[in-house]
């Protein structure tokens, strides 16, 4: 069963040994975080189920980091300091790559130990007190916007018949272009992403999602569609109240926080 479902940023200056005085510039973000943080305790998962936008990718099919542990190392970042063990789920990991390829959807497995950032970051925050919880690593393909949602759908129709309890935890970071001092620099198209994303997050809706502009997409250099489309599949149907907890641009870059409280 799903007892808990979130999307968050997973930007590395969020941790303290990378951010540091940055952070101060994210306080509406890491205060949201350490709210989630309880909420995600307070659930009590067995396993969390992770959908990075930063783990390996295939163009055609959706992927899962299939490993007996996990670790989190941000030492690309300049952090020797942030570690962390987290064991794997493997029954779970076998019964999702049997039930997506079963429903015709394309998937295929990896092997790494270390977890990608888009991952390792979130837990990090969210999951520290959570000392013997498992997690499934996934992350999307270069397939389009109504295959990510049917992904999300099919990970939903096994999820839900699990005798145990799962979080949901997707990932990205929004627009990369808001101001002239962002990664991507300037690009108009980020703002009109960022409010796609926005009211549908609010609204708990996929349609603006699945029919939004690729131009706007593509401009917006972003790293949250495809998960927050899965995530939106694997809710689908469900009984939920959708709240935003926060959203903020310190550095030109989209910072999005949310819970869909399940009933």
């Amino acid at each position: 069963m799903i007892v808990f479902a979130a999307f968050t940023p997973h930007s590395p200056l969020l941790l303290p040994p990378i951010g540091k005085d940055a952070r101060e510039r994210m306080r509406q973000t890491i205060t949201a975080m350490e709210g989630l943080g309880d909420e995600l305790y307070a659930s009590k998962p067995d396993t969390i189920v992770c959908i990075s936008a930063h783990a390996t990718q295939h163009d055609a099919a959706f992927s899962a980091n299939m490993h007996d542990h996990y670790h989190v190392d941000m030492r690309e970042f300049g952090d020797l300091t942030t570690t962390r063990e987290f064991s794997s789920n493997p029954s779970l990991l076998d019964a999702i790559q049997r039930s997506v390829r079963h429903a015709g959807i394309p998937f295929t497995l990896d092997s790494d130990a270390r977890l990608d950032y888009g991952s390792a970051v979130p837990l990090v925050m969210l999951a520290s007190p959570l000392a013997s919880v498992k997690i499934v690593p996934l992350s999307y393909s270069g397939l389009g916007p109504k295959e990510h949602f049917a992904f999300g759908r099919a990970l939903k129709d096994l999820l839900v018949t699990r005798n145990e309890r799962i979080a949901v935890i997707a990932s990205g970071d929004l627009a990369h272009c808001l101001t002239s001092n962002a990664p991507a620099g300037f690009h108009p198209e980020g703002a009109l992403f960022d409010e796609v994303a926005r009211r549908s997050i609010e609204s708990g809706l996929v349609s603006r999602l699945l029919t939004i502009d690729p131009n706007i997409v593509e401009k917006a250099s972003e790293c949250a569609y495809r998960p927050m489309l899965v995530l939106f599949g694997i809710l689908e149907n469900t009984r939920m109240e959708p709240e935003m907890l926060s959203y903020e641009a310190p550095f030109g870059v989209g910072y999005l926080v949310a819970q869909f409280h399940l009933s």
